[in-house]
């Protein structure tokens, strides 16, 4: 169970690795992230270093955005959500998209393990795989 006082949640997590210019990627992920991480999103399996090259991917693409937390629910060392995300590409677009998320702390706070499946509600077909693209 964790122990940590503190502890991360999506919706830190998306601000610090997506919408806050001048946060290094590296110290972002530390942040948040603890170094077994590993992630599936919409049945596919990442581990950190292919997460971390996710998030390099959409930092070129996404210009800001925001996060709305819908619903969120913490009980030992799990975590859930449903968390909508508004993203404005650096093309002068817009993505939406609904996430439903099941988590796992580790001991210091950091999530271990993220299993999400995600929702566009805007976007063009080419955005479809922005939850997994590189």
């Amino acid at each position: 169970m964790t122990t940590a006082t503190t502890r991360t949640d999506v919706a830190a997590a998306l601000t610090d690795l997506l919408f806050t210019p001048g946060l290094e990627l590296a110290e972002a992920v530390d942040r948040h992230f603890a170094p077994d991480y590993r992630q599936r999103t919409d049945g596919r399996w990442d581990n950190r270093e292919e997460f971390t090259a996710h998030i390099a991917h959409l930092r070129t693409i996404i210009a800001g955005g925001e996060i709305q937390v819908l619903e969120e629910l913490v009980q030992g060392d799990l975590y859930a959500d449903r968390h909508i995300i508004d993203a404005r590409k650096t093309d002068g677009s817009s993505v939406r998209v609904e996430v439903y998320l099941f988590g796992e702390f580790a001991p210091d706070g950091r999530f271990r393990r993220i299993e999400e499946t995600t929702l566009m509600l805007q976007g063009t077909d080419a955005d479809r795989n922005i939850g997994s693209a590189r």
